[in-house]
């Protein structure tokens, strides 16, 4: 062994030395991961870029060279990430303060940006954890509390997602969801100030409302008795014989027809009083 050492020395080192660079010149890319190539501070190659027209598996991930020592390898996530807020507490335009937790869902579309922004994967979240702060409380700082109970949380929701995604453009990723987790209010007297004043504007909406049920009831009922009375008048024009025989069975109907606070006592008339004549077929 030791002859051989002697005789192959120099070879062996040379041996020795290729292996170290050949295997520190290759690298893996995965499928989840986007690998950025820097050389001389500079980004030149990216391996394995999101492109949403490829399918999973299309992207190019795999075994690659580099120049050892001359090429460094940024690795860069290719999934969908998450930027979690904690809960914050925003003062809404009518001066309540709620908690709120929210979280933004994203991916880097533009990796060579991101390294040149935020250097990693972990540097854009640190970047766009306050930006998401910040652009919840301008926009749920603009609206009132009672608004964000209704569908116009859903537009504050978009003004949020489509501010937050131009400033991470910035950072080479692309939101593609911002949600509300949690939206509370502080316990104690606000919170209980907050329900009372909910239920006084539910209370008012809905006297409202049947004010608004009782103006269309008139007016329906109004428009009623004009076209039976329409009727009416056509029905005297053509057989006022049967206009009279009508209105007297309507007459007799209204009078002694079941009805509330009817039945309940009896009226004795004469064959021949006058109220009765149609029953006699006279006029």
């Amino acid at each position: 062994m030791e002859t051989l050492w002697q005789d192959h020395k120099r070879s062996i080192i040379a041996v020795g030395v290729l292996l170290v660079l050949v295997l520190s010149s290759l690298f893996v890319v995965p499928e989840d991961e986007q690998a950025v190539i820097i050389r001389a501070g500079q980004p030149v190659s990216v391996v394995n870029r999101f492109a949403p027209d490829r399918n999973f598996g299309e992207a190019g991930a795999g075994l690659y060279f580099r120049i050892p020592v001359v090429d460094r390898v940024q690795r860069i996530d290719r999934k969908v990430l998450n930027v979690t807020m904690q809960p914050q507490e925003v003062l809404t335009s009518d001066q309540q303060r709620l908690k709120v937790d929210a979280y933004a869902r994203f991916r880097i579309i533009d990796p060579v940006q991101t390294v040149r922004a935020a250097g990693t994967t972990d540097g854009v979240i640190r970047q766009l954890e306050p930006v998401l702060i910040s652009v919840l409380r301008q926009e749920l700082g603009r609206r009132s509390f009672a608004s964000l109970l209704t569908a116009e949380r859903g537009d504050a929701m978009v003004n949020i997602r489509r501010k937050l995604d131009e400033q991470a453009r910035e950072y080479g990723a692309q939101i593609i969801d911002v949600r509300i987790a949690r939206t509370d209010l502080p316990e104690g007297r606000p919170l209980e100030s907050a329900f009372v004043r909910m239920r006084t504007e539910r209370e008012r909406e809905a006297e409202a409302i049947r004010a608004e049920g009782d103006r269309a009831a008139r007016v329906i009922r109004a428009e009623a008795d004009a076209e039976a009375a329409r009727i009416y008048a056509n029905s005297y024009g053509k057989d006022a014989n049967f206009y009279d025989f009508y209105r007297a069975m309507q007459s007799y109907d209204a009078t002694f027809g079941p009805g509330e606070g009817k039945g309940e006592s009896s009226i004795i008339l004469s064959p021949d009083n006058e109220y009765l004549r149609q029953f006699r077929g006279q006029r």
